[in-house]
C-alpha cells in the first residue's frame, strides 16, 4: 500500500465504525495561549474535552498535521540523526467523547492494525498502565483483560506513569493510556532478544505505533485526582511510523513518504542518499524540515523573531545550514523543493497547491537572508581566532559562542566544525550556563499558576455581544491565575455581550456592575476578555459576589462592555473587510488576507502582493474604501450559513483558520466574508479610512496600517495644523511647495559654497602646518596647540597623508574649540610601517582630558571635558611618538 492508501484506509475503516471523519485542523494555532502549535492529534479537541464547546459528533476521526520542537524524543537538533522523528508528522486518530470507551477503542485497534493492515499479531506488544502508589490508582486490569482476547500474556507488558499515565498539562483531563508497539526486526533478531525487552528502550526497530488514551480522570491545581463527567477516547497512531510498518522498511525516510523528495534533494544538491551518513543526516534534515515550513507558511504563519515564527525560522534556518555544511550549497535551494512536496502531498492537503505562489518566495527570501547571516557569522568568528591568537589562547569563550548563536543565528555546530578546523576549541560549560540561564528566563516569564476553577453553576457561555452591550448575567464559574508577579482572575459569566480576543480582533473591556439588595450600587472593571481553550473569559482583579467589601452579598448582576471602545473596534474591524475588496479590485484577484490586528486605536492588515504598493494604488485604494463607506452599505448577516453555501456565494475564507460546518457571513455590498468578529450596522458610521502607513511584511507579504472614525479625524488635523505651520515658516506663500522646492534649491548652492570655501581653507591650513614643521629626531613634526576647529583639523590629515607617503611626517594637536579640548595624531605612511599607531596613541592619552576616542593607525582624534589636562596630554602624545 502506498502512504496516501494507507491514510484513506484508515479514514475509511474508521467511518465504517460511525465516525465523522473531518479534514485537518491548522498546525498553527491562533487562539490559544497555552499553544503555538497543533503538537498533538486531541489539540483541536481541547475545548470539548475540557467542556467548554458543545459535542458536535461524539465519533471522529482525522488525519492531523502536528509539529514537535522540544519534549520526549523531540529535540529539534536530534531530528535527522535517527530515523523515525519528525518535526512535522501526521497523526491518524479517532475520538469517543462519551460514547465508547476501553473495549470499544481496542477492538477498533486490533481489527484495523491486523485485519485491514494484516500485521502479524506475533509481532505486536501492548503496554498497559502498572498503577500508582502515591496517586493511590490501580493497575489498569481492564485495558489488560480486553487486550488479552488478542495477545498473549507475554505480550500484554506494564508502563509506568511516564509512558502509561497521559496528562494534559499540570492540570486538566488524564487518564491511563494502552501503546501498541511493533517489532520490525527479524526473525533471526527476535529469536536472540524478545521484542518485549525492547519495548520502550528506544530501540529503532521496536517503536509506538498507537497510543490509546483513557481519559478518565481530571487533575487539580492540588494535584489530585477527581473523575470526569463524561469519559473521552483519544487515540494517537503516527503516520510515517506506520507506512514505514506496512511497507516493510527499517527507516521512516525509506517510505514512499520520502524517498521522492530525497532524490529531488539529491538531483538539486548533486548527491546520493545512503553513500555517506553525514550527507545523509543532512538530506534527512531537508526532507523532513520543507514539510514543517511548507505547511507552516500555508497556515498563515511567516518566519519572523517572534513566538510562533521564530521557530519556523529556526527550523529553515537548520536545514539551510545542514545544506551549507554538508552539501556545500551556498544558494538558496529549499524553495526549489516545493513542487515535488506538492506532487508527494498536494492531494490529501490541497491547500499546498493553492498556497504554492505564496510558499515559494517567503522561502527562497528567507534562505537568501540567513546566507547572508553565514557570511556575516563566519567573519565574526574570524575575528574572535584573530584576538584569541593575539593572546595566545586556543580557547574561545563559550560566551562568545552562545552569543553568535542566540544574537546572530549562527549555529553552534558550524562554530564547532570551523572552530576545530582552525585548531580552538570552545568553553562547553560557558556556553551551557548561557543557554540555560536564557532558557530559565524564558521559562520564568511564562511560567502562570492556574488555580482550581470554582463552580457556582453548571452551563455555557452564550454570547450576546452582536445585539446588545449590557444584560443581565450571572457568574458561572472563577478562578485564579498568578504570572509574573501579578494576580488576576478568570471569570466565565453567560449571557455575555463581552467579544474575547479572536480573529485578530482585541477583547472587549468593560464593568460588570452589582446591584445589591439594599441598592447599593458597585462597578467591577473587566479588563479584557481572552479566550481559554475555546472558554470565553473575563480578566479581572476582582470577583462580585465573592472579593472585597460584597464577598458573601447577593444582588443582581450586570455586564456593560465600554461602548465607545466596541464602536472603534467595530470601525476599524469592518474598514479591514472594505480594504481587503479595495486592494483586490486595484491590485488583482491574487492579494488574500494573512493576518491582521484589530484595535481600538487602528487596525494591521497583512495581505499578498509581491511589489511594493505604489503612493498611487494606495491612493485608489483609499478612494475607493472611502466611496464605499460613504455609500453607507448596510451589514447582511448570516450567522447560521452551511460553509459549502457560504463559497458559493464568494464569501472569502482564510488559509491557516478553522472554520465549522456553520459559519458567520459578512457582507457589505460587493464585500462578503467569513467572519465572527464585531461589526458595524452600516458602512457610514466609519466615516473615513486614512492608510498611514505600508510596509514589507515577508516576501510576497505586505502590511497597511490604516485609522477610521475619531482617529482618522486626529490625523487629519495633525497633518491641517503641519501644512499650517509650514506655510508660516515661508511666508503663507500661495505655492508652498514651490517655496519649498527653491528654499531647497537656494540651500544646495550655499552648501556648495560653503564646501569650496572650507576646501580652500583646509587646503591653506595644510600648507600652514608644513610650513611651521620642526625636526624632532627623524621626524618632521608639527605641533597644534591653542584654539583650533575639530572639523578643520579632521578635514587635513587626508590631504596630509596623500602628500607625505615617504617622508616620516607626524602632526600632534592639543587643541581647544568653544571651551572644550580634542586631541589628534596624524603619522605618515613610515611611521605606520614602523609599529607606530594613532589609535592607541590617542587611547592613552585620552583619559588625561577625560574623554575617549580612537581612529586608525594613522590617524585619531578624541574629545574629552577637561582643558587643564591638553599639556599633559601632549606631553603623553609626543613621549609616545619619540618611544
Amino acid at each position: 500500500m502506498t502512504s496516501n492508501e494507507i491514510r484513506k484506509s484508515f479514514l475509511d475503516f474508521m467511518a465504517s465504525k460511525g465516525h465523522q471523519v473531518v479534514p485537518s485542523a491548522p498546525m498553527v494555532i491562533k487562539d490559544d495561549p497555552t499553544l503555538m502549535f497543533t503538537n498533538a492529534g486531541m489539540n483541536p479537541w481541547k475545548g470539548i474535552i475540557l467542556g467548554n464547546d458543545p459535542i458536535k459528533y461524539a465519533r471522529v476521526a482525522d488525519s492531523q498535521k502536528c509539529l514537535r520542537v522540544s519534549g520526549k524524543h523531540n529535540d529539534l537538533e536530534e531530528v535527522g540523526h535517527d530515523t523515525y522523528h519528525h518535526t512535522m508528522f501526521e497523526m491518524l486518530g479517532n475520538w469517543s467523547f462519551g460514547d465508547y470507551f476501553k473495549q470499544e477503542a481496542i477492538d477498533f485497534a486490533w481489527e484495523y492494525i491486523v485485519d485491514v493492515l494484516k500485521i502479524d499479531p506475533a509481532n505486536l506488544y501492548a503496554t498497559v498502565f502498572e498503577g500508582s502508589k502515591e496517586e493511590g490508582l490501580a493497575r489498569d486490569d481492564e485495558a489488560a483483560s480486553i487486550w488479552a482476547k488478542h495477545l498473549p500474556a507475554d505480550h500484554i507488558l506494564n508502563g509506568n506513569k511516564h509512558d502509561n499515565f497521559w496528562e494534559m498539562g499540570e492540570t486538566g483531563p488524564c487518564g491511563p493510556c494502552s501503546e501498541i508497539h511493533v517489532d520490525s526486526r527479524s526473525a533471526e533478531e527476535r529469536a536472540k532478544v524478545p521484542g518485549r525487552e525492547l519495548v520502550n528502550k528506544d530501540h529503532p526497530q521496536v517503536i509506538e505505533i498507537w497510543n490509546i488514551v483513557f481519559m478518565q480522570f481530571n487533575r487539580k491545581a492540588d494535584g489530585s485526582l477527581e473523575p470526569l463527567a463524561k469519559k473521552v477516547i483519544d487515540t494517537g497512531m503516527g503516520f510515517e511510523r506506520l507506512v514505514r510498518t506496512i511497507q516493510c522498511k527499517t527507516s521512516n525516510y525509506d517510505t514512499d513518504v520520502f524517498q521522492p523528495m530525497l532524490k529531488k534533494i539529491g538531483e538539486i544538491c548533486h548527491c546520493e542518499y545512503g553513500k555517506n551518513e553525514k550527507i545523509d543526516i543532512a538530506m534527512r534534515v531537508i526532507a523532513d524540515h520543507i514539510r514543517t515550513i511548507a505547511f507552516a507558511i500555508t497556515d498563515g504563519q511567516l518566519p519572523s523573531n517572534e513566538k510562533a515564527g521564530y521557530v519556523i525560522r529556526r527550523i529553515l534556518r537548520r536545514a539551510v545550514r545542514y545544506g551549507y555544511t554538508f552539501l556545500g550549497m551556498r544558494e538558496a535551494f529549499m524553495y526549489k523543493l516545493i513542487p515535488q512536496l506538492i506532487a508527494d502531498m498536494g492531494e490529501a492537503y490541497p491547500e499546498l497547491v493553492k498556497q504554492q505562489n505564496q510558499i515559494v518566495p517567503v522561502i527562497k527570501s528567507e534562505e537568501e537572508a540567513f546566507l547572508r547571516t553565514l557570511d556575516k557569522g563566519i567573519g565574526l568568528l574570524d575575528k574572535l581566532m584573530d584576538e584569541a591568537r593575539k593572546a595566545g589562547k586556543t580557547e574561545i569563550s563559550g560566551v562568545d559562542v552562545f552569543t553568535l548563536k542566540d544574537t546572530y543565528g549562527f549555529p553552534l555546530d558550524l562554530t564547532e566544525l570551523i572552530l576545530r578546523e582552525n585548531g580552538f576549541t570552545t568553553n562547553e560549560e560557558e556556553y551551557n550556563k548561557a543557554l540555560e540561564h536564557q532558557k530559565t528566563m524564558g521559562r520564568e516569564a511564562n511560567k502562570q499558576d492556574l488555580g482550581d476553577w470554582t463552580i457556582l453553576e453548571e452551563g455555557e457561555t452564550e454570547f450576546v455581544g452582536y445585539d446588545e452591550l449590557n444584560c443581565e448575567t450571572k457568574i458561572l464559574r472563577y478562578r485564579q491565575v498568578s504570572q509574573k508577579g501579578k494576580s488576576y482572575f478568570q471569570v466565565v459569566i453567560t449571557p455575555s455581550p463581552f467579544y474575547a480576543e479572536m480573529g485578530g480582533e482585541i477583547g472587549d473591556s468593560g464593568n460588570l456592575s452589582l446591584t445589591l439588595a439594599g441598592g447599593k450600587k458597585q462597578a467591577f472593571k473587566v479588563l479584557d476578555t481572552k479566550r481559554e481553550n475555546g472558554l470565553p473569559v473575563l480578566i479581572m482583579n476582582e470577583v462580585p459576589f465573592v472579593t472585597g467589601g460584597v464577598a458573601g452579598e447577593s444582588g443582581i448582576l450586570y455586564a456593560e462592555v465600554d461602548a465607545e471602545k466596541r464602536q472603534a473596534i467595530m470601525c476599524n474591524h469592518t474598514a479591514t473587510h472594505i480594504l481587503h475588496y479595495a486592494l483586490r479590485q486595484v491590485l488583482g484577484a491574487h492579494v488574500e488576507q494573512k493576518g491582521s490586528l484589530v484595535t481600538a486605536d487602528s487596525l494591521r492588515f497583512d495581505f499578498s502582493h509581491f511589489q511594493k504598493v505604489s503612493p498611487e494604488e494606495l491612493r485608489e485604494v483609499e478612494r475607493l474604501a472611502n466611496k464605499l463607506i460613504r455609500d453607507d452599505m448596510p451589514l447582511e448577516e448570516s450567522r447560521h450559513t452551511p460553509i459549502a453555501d457560504a463559497k458559493a456565494m464568494g464569501a472569502m475564507a482564510l488559509f491557516g483558520e478553522k472554520y465549522g460546518d456553520d459559519v458567520r457571513v459578512i457582507k457589505y455590498g460587493p464585500s462578503i466574508e467569513l467572519c465572527g468578529g464585531c461589526h458595524v450596522p452600516s458602512t457610514g458610521k466609519i466615516g473615513s479610512v486614512r492608510i498611514v502607513m505600508e510596509t514589507s511584511v515577508a516576501a510576497g507579504v505586505r502590511r497597511i496600517e490604516a485609522v477610521t472614525a475619531s482617529k482618522a479625524d486626529e490625523l487629519y488635523y495633525t497633518q491641517q495644523d503641519m501644512l499650517i505651520n509650514l506655510r508660516a515658516l515661508f511666508n503663507n506663500a500661495p505655492d508652498l511647495a514651490g517655496a519649498i522646492h527653491r528654499s531647497i534649491e537656494e540651500n544646495a548652492g550655499l552648501k556648495k559654497q560653503i564646501e569650496e570655501f572650507m576646501a580652500e581653507k583646509i587646503a591653506r591650513f595644510r600648507d600652514e602646518l608644513i610650513n611651521r614643521a620642526e625636526d624632532f629626531g627623524d621626524i618632521k613634526l608639527v605641533r597644534m596647540q591653542g584654539d583650533a576647529d575639530p572639523n578643520l583639523i579632521r578635514g587635513v590629515m587626508p590631504l596630509l597623508r596623500g602628500k607625505f607617503t615617504d617622508v616620516k611626517f607626524a602632526v600632534v594637536g592639543a587643541t581647544e574649540y568653544e571651551g572644550k579640548p580634542t586631541i589628534s595624531v596624524f603619522l605618515s605612511q613610515p611611521l605606520v610601517d614602523e609599529g607606530k599607531n594613532a589609535g592607541t596613541m590617542i587611547k592613552s592619552a585620552a583619559r588625561l582630558i577625560q574623554g575617549g576616542g580612537g581612529g586608525q593607525p594613522w590617524m585619531a582624534t578624541a574629545g574629552g571635558r577637561d582643558v587643564n589636562g591638553l599639556n599633559a596630554a601632549m606631553e603623553q602624545l609626543l613621549a609616545d611618538l619619540k618611544n
